[in-house]
């Protein structure tokens, strides 16, 4: 335990720089798999410290927790709401979280100027992504006078930054209301227009054939799909069909348009995924134009890293791979 306290202390002092005075900001504390205790994750979330157990082991699971708690509230005196989120746990509850210490979760955190709204307890994970931190930044930095299609937009992060970069339209899709309207309350608290928004409530696949058929193309398209999901309509698999879904949205954007291809299956290597968008983009109509790093505080920093991800990565940074592919119309 005390060695889990050390690994806990260095993390934290590697992230010191990313703690914002206001207390506004969201970043990953302690990466567990990364930094010595596969089985811990600490997230922090404005004033909110979000604790996840992903082991199996009852006992230890909560005896590393009750000292993450601890060792948080002595480091960051200034945190009021702690939750746990038991990840292999029977009880739904307990997946999507309890609060440990507190009472409030925080609603809203702040990044790069823009306020997102979050529900720490609505779902399984935290309703936000701080591993896209780069990429929200560069949709903001890039979005102005954008066209964009969000696809399994979740809580639409990423469509609210490009909004908030000056995008002229963008439609959010995904098939649970509850996620898109955290979208909403996003848009609202920015002051954004809400008439440049459309959250629809669909499938993946039928919204695809519907703008299809419509003939609508955008200068931007993000793709970030589950792992894994199957339905009536189609079936999401991104380790043995990984660009299947690329090819399905790649007729919706426009000349020179951006497709944003997310991929963040485990056990993926950068290697076999590059090398599937290369043989993607050998017919012309596609290229690769960057590739988005994870941010460091996911990733774990080189004096804090212990263990390296199951597959290697390269030439990405982390198994969340995320790459920039311009579109060619001929």
């Amino acid at each position: 335990m005390d060695d889990l306290a050390a690994r806990l202390d260095l993390a934290l002092g590697a992230r010191s720089q990313l703690l914002d005075e206001q207390h506004h900001a969201a970043l990953r504390l302690f990466s567990g798999f990364y930094e010595g205790f596969p089985d811990l994750i600490a997230d922090l979330y404005a004033n909110t410290l979000v604790l996840f157990n992903y082991g199996k082991d009852g006992q230890g699971g909560r005896e590393n927790l009750k000292l993450a708690k601890d060792f948080y509230l002595l480091k960051l005196p200034w945190i009021e709401c702690i939750v746990q989120k038991i990840r292999h746990s029977p009880d739904q509850k307990n997946r999507r979280g309890s609060v440990l210490y507190g009472v409030t979760p925080a609603s809203r955190i702040q990044e790069n100027d823009i306020t997102y709204a979050i529900d720490l307890l609505m779902n399984q994970d935290a309703s936000f992504y701080c591993d896209t931190r780069n990429l929200r930044n560069w949709l903001t930095e890039n979005a102005v006078g954008w066209q964009v299609l969000n696809t399994f937009a979740y809580t639409g992060s990423l469509g609210i930054a490009a909004l908030a970069g000056g995008a002229d339209y963008i439609i959010q899709t995904d098939q649970n209301k509850k996620f898109l309207a955290i979208a909403r309350q996003s848009a609202i608290a920015n002051h954004l227009d809400l008439g440049k928004m459309k959250l629809r409530r669909t499938n993946f696949f039928s919204e695809v054939a519907r703008l299809k058929r419509e003939n609508i193309l955008f200068d931007c398209l993000i793709l970030d799909p589950p792992f894994f999901s199957s339905t009536s309509k189609g079936t999401v698999d991104l380790v043995n069909q990984s660009t299947r879904l690329i090819n399905k949205v790649r007729p919706l954007i426009k000349d020179g348009g951006c497709l944003v291809a997310i991929n963040n299956a485990l056990f993926l290597s950068g290697a076999d995924y590059i090398q599937s968008l290369e043989n993607l983009c050998q017919d012309g109509y596609l290229s690769i134009e960057q590739i988005i790093p994870i941010p460091q505080d996911i990733t774990g920093y080189p004096d804090t890293i212990i263990n390296d991800p199951p597959t290697d990565p390269t030439p990405f940074n982390h198994p969340t791979k995320i790459v920039l592919l311009k579109v060619n119309r001929k």
